[in-house]
């Protein structure tokens, strides 16, 4: 503070006392005087120190010495001082070089100096920012990198600060809600939020800043997002809290779950298709089998009812006679019964397939979906190994569909007490032309007792089964023209087969 007891004529022999003192001996900064012509004047202790220079190594040289020689090559000692002359002030960062010959990054700073109208010289004060320089560099290749982790994350993430206003705006944000950053940076993020959440979002926020009472925040949960363009959409959002400097801000990752929500549909629509097939197979397997099984002994009845029709014709009592025709009657209806069983059969047997062509991987994954749910709790390990050639097929995709959930089915039961839960499907084009599927597994394999029975409806090695499944999976395939079986292999577990014809093959012989 300036002594305001001295009389101006004190302060300035006072200020003429000190300042060459300060420009000899101010920390921090090299100070240097040039003349016109760019010749050094003066030169701080600073310099001595920070560049190396004595201090009588540097009066009366240019000032080019300080400047790399490249930068000297290039005319830029003489630039630098022609623009400080037209613009009164340089500015910019510069390479500087000690009498050692080594270099270092400063900050320069070159005025021209005016006596009136008349130029006296430059003054130049730097300063040493190499190490901010390398701090500075970090910290923009830690933001750039960053900045790509955030521009190709798939989560869209969103900053707001304590009032609700939207600081910064991911690009997965902005494909999925449809703005650019620039037109929400500033903006409430309840713009981005459908009604009624658009009118409380503040109130939620403000409740949280006053109470701490968490609802989102550092919790997550299932919203409803609202598009540009006024769609909606479900997502799951997360949001974080950071403080800085006394206020607060709030970070959400949004995970659009759009796709999920349909896969789920789908998923749900697949299980009622199958749910349908299984049934309507399971009641024409039934129907086939009683049609098989009830057709003789009707065919029974009907003769031992004709055999005493015929005992009855020696007696001619009115009795008897009505009797007769009662036992007529009779074989006459098992007759027709027996009939209607055997077209019943007949037309089981001739049952039409709705087919059309397929990509098999794509069946298979589908049907894996459905088979594989709650399989990894249970310790399920699935491979799959698709031939590329392997496709298309000319099928029922639904039936097939159930063949495959069947089997994958099947095998993740057979294999819940083993120590190894491995599940393959694969699928392999043979010379034949065929397609076919495997399904494997390494649970305790099927005996030989049971094998032979193993297609055959109500045979079950399920204590709980109808033995209807493997039966079904048989009438599909022989219906597609293939054929199923079974083998039991060195290793263990159990490994079924089934063929399938290949569309391409079929147009080429069909051309």
């Amino acid at each position: 503070m300036v002594d305001t007891r001295r009389g101006p004529d004190e302060i300035a022999r006072e200020v003429v006392r000190l300042a060459p003192l300060f420009l000899r001996q101010a920390g921090g900064h090299v100070l240097t005087l040039l003349d016109p012509a760019g010749i050094v004047l003066s030169y701080n202790e600073e310099g001595e120190r920070a560049e190396c220079w004595p201090l009588d190594r540097v009066l009366g040289q240019p000032h080019d010495l300080f400047y790399p020689p490249d930068e000297i090559t290039a005319g830029r000692p003489c630039a630098d001082l022609a623009a400080a002359l037209h613009e009164g002030t340089l500015e910019r960062e510069a390479w500087r070089v000690c009498e050692n010959g080594a270099e270092y990054l400063a900050r320069l700073t070159i005025s021209a100096l005016f006596e009136g109208d008349a130029h006296r010289g430059f003054a130049c004060i730097s300063r040493d920012v190499t190490d901010e320089a390398a701090v500075r560099a970090s910290i923009e290749t830690r933001e750039q990198h960053l900045q790509s982790i955030l521009a190709t994350v798939p989560d869209a993430m969103i900053i707001i600060d304590e009032t609700g206003a939207i600081t910064s705006f991911s690009a997965a944000a902005q494909r999925l809600f449809g703005y650019s950053e620039a037109e929400l940076v500033g903006r409430n993020v309840s713009c981005l939020m459908p009604q009624p959440d658009r009118d409380r979002h503040d109130e939620y926020l403000a409740h949280y800043l006053q109470t701490g009472e968490r609802r989102i925040i550092g919790l997550g949960r299932v919203v409803v997002g609202q598009r540009r363009d006024g769609s909606t959409f479900p997502m799951q959002l997360s949001v974080g809290e950071a403080g800085e400097d006394g206020q607060r801000l709030f970070t959400g990752f949004i995970r659009d779950l759009t796709a999920k929500e349909q896969d789920e549909l789908r998923l749900k629509e697949l299980q009622a298709e199958l749910v349908h097939v299984s049934r309507l197979s399971a009641m024409g397997t039934m129907a086939s089998t009683l049609a098989h099984e009830l057709n003789q002994p009707l065919a029974a009845v009907a003769l031992y009812l004709e055999t005493i029709r015929d005992m009855l014709d020696e007696r001619d009592d009115e009795p008897f006679v009505s009797l007769r025709s009662v036992m007529d009657d009779a074989a006459q209806e098992t007759l027709r019964a027996g009939h209607i069983v055997r077209r019943l059969r007949d037309f089981v047997a001739r049952g039409e397939v709705d087919k059309s062509l397929h990509e098999l991987p794509q069946v298979i994954a589908e049907a894996s979906q459905l088979a594989l749910v709650g399989a990894r709790e249970r310790g399920i390990r699935s491979f799959f190994a698709v031939e590329h050639a392997a496709t298309p097929v000319l099928v029922d995709r639904v039936q097939i569909q159930q063949v495959l959930v069947n089997l994958m089915r099947n095998a993740i039961e057979a294999m819940a007490e083993c120590p190894v839960r491995d599940l393959k499907v694969a699928t392999r084009l043979r010379p034949d032309g065929l397609i076919e599927v495997t399904v494997a597994d390494t649970g305790p394999g099927i005996a030989d007792e049971v094998r032979e029975q193993l297609f055959t409806a109500f045979k079950s090695t399920k204590a709980d089964g109808m033995g209807l499944g493997l039966s079904i999976c048989r009438t599909i395939i022989e219906a597609h023209g293939g054929r199923i079986w079974m083998e039991r292999p060195d290793r263990g577990g159990a490994r079924f087969h089934f063929t399938l014809i290949h569309a391409r093959a079929e147009e080429e012989h069909g051309g």
